[in-house]
């Protein structure tokens, strides 16, 4: 028999269609199958209680989810599944009216019981799941099935205009049955995740705090467990929440946390700092000032909103402006009045020494970050540098050590501690321990001493008697919760035998004498492990590397700490390297020749000596442009290099022109336009670019089809290329990323200037696959939708290969292995620095995680054939490094499970107080 429902009609009778309907009909039921358009947990809102008694309930609705993330596995439990249905719960639960814990609580019992499975389709595989449908089997064993616009939701079965008809003949009962079993079965249908069951058992329990109440037990989760990070992005892996659960408990124990992170790039270092940023202004009632890179302060101000809500504001040098783009007062005086609880500076206002510097040590913080603090250094190491009293130290070091006086929480960040010698993490360190004796101990700690505190840690403490080892634990001594290699706590008890609260940092010196027998074992027992995995640069260095990550597993989980992203690296084989055709060995040669020949006449640095040749080595029409630009002959817009790089080359080239050149200068650059000048369309370097992307590498497959990031560090490199790039794929949208408002996206091979903002968002949506950046997208951009990347030159700073590398290989990437290309020409200056370095390159990756700033003399010494200062120094880079024992351990890793956190820090209370000003 065929029935018919109209919710406009029962809306007559004071009831909904839901309850005239759907309640009446599952009260009778055993049984309930549901074809839906999406699942949403409010169903329970309408027939709770009658689907709580019900023996089995399947439902089967649409999902976002592409075919392309169902190929990158074919396990549900991959991060591109669950990030994907995680999205969707997310989107699908905040539009709905509020539901009450007791609800949630039913929902969560059903799902985790098994007694209700839900099952999700891809939207590809037979597009939006319009047809909605259900079968209902009742005690008695009598079926019925009914067909209409309902989805599963509270609006469509209470407030919604619906139709509903039913019909319960055998076989319009079969027909609709088959419907639902084809889509239950399908190969391609995903169960609902473990983190969805687990957010529904946790907002069931869910409770807003207010600021003050959340000030009386500070839980770090309340203010993010709800923020886009967590709602609408990848969540936190453990390595991040244990240091930032770290920071903030330090930073309510010592009253200011005094910490370096230096994880390795790609493993979050700048959401680890801002997460931290934002705890302790809710908890602090001073400013928050983080000190950045000028080309990272955007990305930072993006990271605090779209993955935290966090407002923030950047000083442009004249102005503020916060995360709306809005600017506030403008002039150089206003640089003291943030919009914004927390303030974003550039690095270059205080290593140039400005106004500001001044400016801002008049202020006190609550909290200052700087970020690449490898950058505060010593101006001279000198043969023995830890044995200097006073060394000279840059401007950016001398604003860290003034600054530790006026902040409470000090947190530095830099993949590379170490650059070339031991030394330099122990100026940070000292330095963050002005005011804080939790640091390096007192001003009598022997750790204050660096001969001696470096020369320690090589050593083992069985040689120094009981007294002499207590004097180096005592000041400062380890807080109770530090654990050792195994999870113990050993220094728990030595303080409840002294007495000793985690705030007070050094023990007495006569506390040795006075303790018990057992206590002095238990010193003495220590002896073994102190120097190794408890000395204060072990445990004030918060040190990652992704290899430990990917290959050690969660003992909790049975899986990795973090997800493996492999990198296949080509072009290192001299078969992959690039050969010289004649024409452009002949313009190399000449390169060469010019610039031997500018260093015998010239002072200026091994950067100015050797750019004709980087250049040339990075592409034909960079280097054509420079050798026309060096005899005069080139307009200024012919000629473009990027951000820091053209300051220092535009400083020195107008002085230069064929009249200040020597004859055979300008003999040897006229050589390099006659070779390069009718040839720029035979780059052998843009035509390996077309094969790797039209038919990819050795078992690849091509690059373009898993989208792909070429790099170079010249801009004119960059837009030659995304010019015929765009002239070769009529049909795609090529992005070309640099800075200084260069950025544009080329269609069919038409240039339009777009702001760099447009480009991410391009990408992030999947209109862009294919992207030409300068160095200006090394640092800040997150490419995870891309799997494979070309670097046109290599930077003869290191980092910079290691940042472009970081833009793929990072948390969330997608695929699990991501293939990189070093182009190089066999022959070259990178060929011979190559060959140098080969034997040593992933010794020292491995030591430091990253390749140090440092060794970009290699190349200079290199390609003015110094070759022994060369090797000097590769050979000064420290063979052993003195304390990464205990960076990659459990402990430095295992976070607080903050999924299960039902705590919620009030969001408008939140909103307000960081949207306030500094006062």
């Amino acid at each position: 028999m065929i029935s018919r429902y109209s919710s406009r009609l029962i809306r007559h009778g004071g009831e909904s269609l839901g309850q005239s309907f759907l309640a009446e009909k599952l009260s009778r039921a055993k049984a309930y199958d549901r074809i839906a358009g999406f699942f949403s947990p409010s169903i329970i809102q309408v027939a709770g209680e009658e689907i709580a008694a019900i023996g089995k309930v399947r439902v089967v609705a649409n999902s976002k989810i592409t075919f392309n993330l169902y190929a990158a596995s074919r396990e549900p439990s991959m991060p591109a599944f669950k990030q994907a249905l995680w999205n969707e719960w997310c989107e699908f639960e905040l539009p709905e009216k509020p539901i009450s814990g007791s609800v949630l609580e039913r929902l969560y019992h059903l799902l985790n019981t098994g007694r209700m499975e839900v099952r999700i389709l891809p939207d590809d595989r037979f597009g939006l799941i319009h047809g909605k449908a259900g079968v209902i089997t009742f005690h008695d064993g009598s079926k019925t099935a009914f067909m209409g616009s309902a989805n599963e939701s509270i609006t469509a079965w209470q407030l919604n205009y619906e139709l509903v008809w039913e019909d319960n003949a055998p076989e319009a009962v079969t027909w609709v049955q088959n419907e639902f079993d084809s889509l239950w079965g399908d190969a391609h249908a995903l169960t609902l995740t473990e983190e969805i069951i687990k957010d529904i058992q946790r907002t069931a329990k869910r409770k807003v705090f207010s600021i003050p109440e959340w000030h009386g037990n500070p839980n770090p989760a309340a203010p993010i467990i709800e923020s886009p990070v967590y709602r609408h992005q990848n969540g936190l892996w453990n390595h991040q929440k244990y240091f930032v659960q770290r920071a903030f408990e330090e930073h309510k124990r010592y009253d200011g946390a005094r910490l370096i992170l230096a994880d390795q790039v790609g493993l979050g270092k700048t959401l680890q700092l801002a997460m931290a940023a934002q705890l302790i202004a809710l908890h602090g009632k001073y400013p928050v000032l983080i000190i950045v890179p000028k080309t990272l302060m955007q990305q930072w101000q993006e990271e605090f909103w779209n993955l935290l809500e966090v407002p923030s504001a950047y000083w442009t040098g004249s102005s503020w402006v916060d995360e709306n783009g809005v600017e506030h007062e403008k002039g150089g005086q206003y640089i003291q009045h943030c919009p914004r609880r927390i303030g974003i500076i550039s690095q270059g206002l205080i290593s140039r020494r400005g106004n500001a510097y001044s400016t801002i040590l008049k202020g006190n913080y609550e909290c200052v970050i700087i970020d690449e603090a490898h950058r505060a250094r010593r101006k001279s190491m000198g043969s023995n540098p830890e044995n200097e009293s006073r060394p000279e130290v840059n401007n950016l070091l001398d604003f860290i050590q003034q600054i530790a006086t006026k902040t409470k929480t000090l947190l530095l960040a830099t993949a590379t501690p170490v650059q070339l010698h031991p030394i330099e993490a122990w100026d940070l360190l000292s330095a963050l321990s002005i005011g804080k004796p939790h640091v390096l101990g007192n001003e009598y700690s022997p750790w204050r001493q660096p001969s001696q505190a470096l020369e320690m840690l090589n050593q083992s403490a069985e040689r120094l008697d009981d007294v002499e080892f207590w004097n180096w634990i005592r000041n400062p001594l380890p807080p109770a919760d530090e654990k050792d290699e195994t999870g113990v706590l050993p220094f728990r008890s030595i303080r409840n035998t002294l007495n000793m609260e985690d705030a007070v940092a050094v023990a007495d010196l006569e506390a040795q004498a006075d303790m018990d027998a057992p206590t002095k074992s238990k010193v003495r027992n220590l002896k073994a492990s102190y120097f190794r995995y408890h000395n204060p640069f072990i445990r004030n260095i918060i040190r990652r590397k992704r290899s430990y990550l990917e290959e050690t597993i969660d003992p909790e989980t049975n899986k990795p700490y973090l997800q493996k992203v492999e990198v296949k690296l080509f072009g290192e084989d001299d078969i992959e390297a690039l050969e010289l055709p004649g024409y452009l060995q002949d313009a190399y040669d000449a390169a060469v020749e010019y610039c031997r020949l500018l260093a015998k006449r010239t002072r200026s640095a091994g950067f100015l000596q050797t750019l004709l040749l980087r250049r040339i080595g990075s592409s034909m029409v960079a280097g054509l442009n420079t050798a026309r630009k060096l005899l005069g002959e080139a307009r200024n817009e012919e000629f473009d290099m990027e951000e820091e790089d053209s300051t220092e080359f535009e400083d020195v080239i107008p002085e230069q022109g064929s009249s200040k050149n020597t004859p055979e200068e300008n003999e040897m650059l006229t050589r390099i336009v006659n070779a390069l000048a009718d040839r720029l369309d035979a780059d052998p370097k843009y035509n390996r670019v077309i094969h790797l992307l039209d038919h990819g590498a050795t078992d690849t497959g091509p690059w373009l089809d898993r989208g792909c990031i070429l790099f170079s560090q010249y801009y004119d490199t960059a837009e030659y290329v995304a010019s015929r790039l765009s002239a070769h794929y009529h049909d795609l949208t090529i992005g070309l990323y640099a800075g200084s408002q260069k950025s544009a996206i080329y269609q069919d091979g038409r240039k339009t200037r777009i702001e760099r903002e447009k480009i991410k968002r391009m990408v992030k949506a999947g209109e862009i696959k294919l992207i030409v950046g300068t160095d200006a997208a090394s640092e800040g951009l997150n490419l995870q939708i891309l799997g494979s990347l070309i670097n046109l030159d290599l930077p003869w700073n290191p980092t910079r290969l290691e940042q472009r590398k970081g833009r793929i290989q990072r948390i969330g990437q997608r695929f699990e292995k991501v293939y990189v290309y070093n182009m190089r020409y066999l022959k070259s200056v990178e060929d011979a620095v190559h060959a140098r370095l080969s034997a040593r390159l992933n010794d020292i990756h491995d030591l430091f995680g990253q390749i140090p700033d440092t060794l970009e003399d290699v190349w200079v010494h290199t390609a003015l054939g110094r070759i022994e200062e060369a090797q000097n120094r590769i050979n000064a880079v420290v063979q052993k490094h003195p304390f990464d024992i205990r960076y990659n351990t459990n402990a430095n890793i295992t976070g607080p499970k903050w999924e299960e956190c039902s705590e919620v820090l009030n969001k408008v209370e939140r909103l307000e107080l960081l949207g306030s000003g500094w006062r």
